[in-house]
């Protein structure tokens, strides 16, 4: 039995289906309910556990399941980025018969192609989603992924602007979307109280512990800093150790926590314990930051944001947050400081922050302009208030 259509009266209803690895955090699956609440027959295929590389395994979190439904796929090569796939897919597109088959991928990946083509033999109209800001060319097999998708999709949808110009560089000819993969609930990542004094006044990161997110600089900074200004650190991956070394050699022990990943839905509480959210992403030669989205889920908490200049963060802060030079230490250590002694700041930058999530970055304003996205596919399309 399909899902049930919340709103017939609203829109005529569509069946779409929705493939994605990035659907098994919780808090990604509000974006699900809004999007069957206008008017579409949703299903939504993942894995039972996604294996991110060098930093661990994402089990399935089932959260958010109202008015559409979650179905858990077994996944080959699971943890490889461009080749895994679904093995059982076939089985259950046949079943579904979606008219819209949402994959959530790159245009190169082996999992893309896989289900582009079987959507297309059961007749659906297929769109992919890229989030590569870097612009290369792919060896075979990959080569050839792309441009079959290219050719085949009935729509592309960027997660940034640099993505959809390399989309269109490789050849695509169809209609492109620049959509943030998910947005927020801006009742779970509710705002906090800001501006006020804060002993020790506390700067956080969540993310992956990987060199590239430039974790080591926040490190550094803080090393320079007055001793009431403290770290916290929420995260996994390869760079651990080392950052514990940094630590101890800098004399930090009692100033910086270290603590494990948490799931999505427990970010909100995180937030509520910050004065200042960072990202200092570095660009490296095979990749830049392409979103940020810890930054939205801050801003959405009204906790004050800081992003280095790398990729789309300056373009997803805009004028609600304060932006550093990449690799600079000594930047990132002035720019904490300007933050953490002026509270009327800090208090206008979380009012920015958090207006600027609702005007651009809620779940339902994100899933209007991906069902925007489907009804154009079908030839239909109109704006949804």
């Amino acid at each position: 039995m399909g899902a049930l259509c919340l709103a017939p009266t609203l829109l005529s209803c569509m069946r779409v289906v929705i493939l994605s690895k990035a659907l098994v955090a919780g808090a990604y699956q509000r974006k699900l309910e809004a999007i069957a609440r206008l008017g579409v027959e949703l299903t939504a295929l993942v894995p039972h556990s996604w294996r991110e590389p060098r930093v661990g395994v994402q089990r399935l979190e089932r959260r958010f399941t109202s008015g559409y439904q979650l179905v858990a796929l077994p996944m080959a090569f699971n943890g490889q980025h461009h080749i895994h796939f679904y093995p059982t897919l076939a089985h259950h597109l046949r079943r579904l018969r979606p008219e819209v088959l949402h994959i959530d991928e790159e245009s190169f990946n082996l999992a893309t192609f896989h289900a582009m083509r079987i959507g297309l033999k059961l007749g659906a109209r297929c769109c992919f989603y890229n989030w590569a800001n870097i612009d290369r060319r792919y060896p075979p097999p990959f080569s050839f992924f792309e441009r079959y998708n290219l050719r085949h999709a009935a729509h592309a949808i960027a997660g940034n602007q640099e993505a959809a110009t390399i989309i269109r560089r490789h050849g695509y000819q169809g209609p492109i979307s620049v959509i943030p993969q998910f947005g927020v609930d801006p009742e779970m990542f509710a705002q906090v109280a800001s501006g006020t004094e804060s002993n020790p006044f506390t700067i956080g990161y969540l993310g992956r512990l990987v060199p590239e997110k430039g974790v080591l600089d926040l490190i550094e900074a803080l090393a320079g800093l007055p001793a009431h200004i403290h770290l916290r650190l929420v995260g996994d991956g390869v760079l651990r150790a080392q950052i514990e070394e940094r630590v101890v050699a800098l004399g930090l022990g009692e100033r910086v926590v270290l603590r494990p990943a948490v799931g999505s839905t427990a970010v909100p509480a995180v937030m509520a314990d910050l004065d200042l959210l960072v990202l200092p992403s570095h660009t490296t030669a095979n990749w830049k930051e392409q979103f940020g989205r810890v930054l939205i889920e801050a801003m959405s908490c009204g906790v004050p944001v800081l992003g280095s200049n790398s990729g789309e963060i300056p373009h997803v802060i805009g004028a609600a947050g304060l932006i550093f030079p990449e690799g600079d230490p000594d930047g990132l250590r002035r720019t904490i400081l300007q933050v953490a002694e002026h509270p009327q700041l800090r208090h206008d930058l979380a009012q920015r922050g958090r207006a600027r999530v609702l005007e651009h970055f809620t779940q339902a304003a994100v899933a209007r302009r991906h069902v925007e996205v489907y009804r154009e596919m079908l030839g239909n399309g109109s704006h949804i208030p």
